[in-house]
């Protein structure tokens, strides 16, 4: 078997025409199971004329209405559940706004479903059951971790369930039980770099924020291994929607099986096919990113790196400025520890990015920052070790002042 082989190659590997039949039969057996209940989706499509799952083709599918995270939360906490209550395993979610989470409810066919699509990607990316994984993604409500361990224990690999944070613990696993495959945020992966140094892994599969080429490549150099970038959100199932394997050219394997794909305006919109506690029919991420074709093992569509969400998009003095952008500067330029702030304390909004590094930097940065985004941005440069570093989860890399806020210790 070669390196970054297909976990199930008769459904990786499958006609593409015959996979869309699949899909669509799979469509038409959700819009059916949603019909048949009375809840907010059901109620939808009903309203758009649609009586029984045959009147929807899959060419079609763009005429049926989408659904949003403030859906979700309009109907708080499962008033989208489709199955009944004793058929619920086990709940996930997301933060929301208030401190309301976006809940989840998994049925054990989802949690299957969840457990095969991630073995996919841990395949793709070299593992086999002879593998040891370091699992630092956190465990809980949010999905990461477990989903990397659903995806082990399916690939009958071995999983070391570390979880997020105590650096020091993690350090010394990595270097006693010598594991090959690293799962974990990309940020995370660069707090690990800065103390292990000769490391037996050989791959990392990094998520749960979005991350640049630059940033990869930083990973990539410090590491000494290959930086793979896997994409989901516990609405859809959680990690595993898309992964890019070894072979995917530096774009994502989407298991479209299972999670039917579409970019509307740039924004990916998932349905998912097969799931039976929660399922969501075009359901808007807030993700930017695009579609591709397959490449490589796979007849799988692929999806492109995430651009950035909708919603971090940042409008200064009428210029659009995706974080991401600023990334791809301040890599070429000092550490990848950085913040960026939009500051809108008064009536012209500015834009402060604070970077660790040396002063010289400073002028350098500001001019090539001008000459990506077509506007000046504010450049703070911090001695190293004066912004936070991450221990646990996501990395905060954009912060908003308004008025009456506090400005950042060094930042004025």
């Amino acid at each position: 078997m070669t390196a970054g082989a297909p976990f199930d190659p008769e459904i990786e590997c499958m006609d593409p025409e015959a996979r869309r039949e699949l899909q669509e039969q799979r469509l038409q057996g959700l819009v059916d199971r949603l019909l048949a209940t009375d809840n907010f989706q059901g109620n939808r499509i009903r309203e758009v004329g649609v009586m029984r799952g045959t009147d929807v083709r899959l060419d079609e599918i763009h005429l049926l209405p989408t659904i949003t995270k403030q859906d979700l939360w309009d109907h708080y906490p499962f008033g989208l559940r489709i199955a009944e209550q004793e058929d619920i395993v086990c709940v996930h979610g997301s933060s929301g706004t208030g401190g309301r989470p976006t809940l989840i409810p998994y049925t054990a066919h989802d949690v299957e479903v969840w457990a095969e699509v991630m073995a996919r990607a841990l395949a793709g990316a070299g593992a086999t059951r002879r593998s040891i994984i370091h699992n630092a993604y956190g465990y809980g409500l949010f999905t990461g971790g477990l989903g990397v361990h659903h995806g082990g224990t399916r690939l009958k690999a071995t999983v070391v369930p570390v979880s997020g944070g105590m650096t020091e613990r993690q350090i010394r696993l990595i270097e006693d039980l010598r594991p090959d495959v690293l799962c974990c945020t990309p940020s995370y992966a660069l707090r690990l770099a800065d103390d292990l140094k000769n490391t037996s892994i050989k791959v990392g599969i990094f998520g749960a924020e979005p991350w640049t080429e630059e940033m990869r490549q930083e990973i990539q150099q410090r590491l000494g291994i290959r930086a793979l970038d896997i994409y989901g959100l516990s609405e859809v199932i959680g990690p595993g929607v898309a992964c890019e394997s070894l072979d995917s050219e530096g774009l994502l394997n989407i298991a479209e099986d299972h999670f039917y794909p579409e970019t509307v305006d740039g924004e990916l919109v998932f349905t998912t096919l097969t799931k039976t506690g929660m399922p969501l029919l075009r359901y808007r991420t807030g993700d930017l990113a695009t579609l591709h074709g397959p490449a490589g093992q796979r007849t799988l569509r692929r999806m492109s790196k995430l651009k950035g969400r909708k919603d971090d998009m940042l409008v200064i003095r009428g210029v659009n400025v995706f974080p991401t952008e600023i990334e791809a500067v301040v890599l070429e330029h000092a550490s990848p520890h950085y913040l960026i702030v939009e500051d809108r304390r008064t009536t012209t909004a500015q834009l402060h990015v604070a970077v660790e590094s040396t002063q010289d930097v400073r002028t350098a940065l500001t001019n090539r920052l001008r000459e990506r985004l077509g506007i000046t941005c504010r450049v703070h440069v911090l001695e190293p070790g004066k912004l936070p570093r991450t221990e646990v989860g996501k990395a905060q890399r954009l912060a908003r002042w308004t008025q009456g806020q506090a400005p950042i210790d060094g930042l004025t």
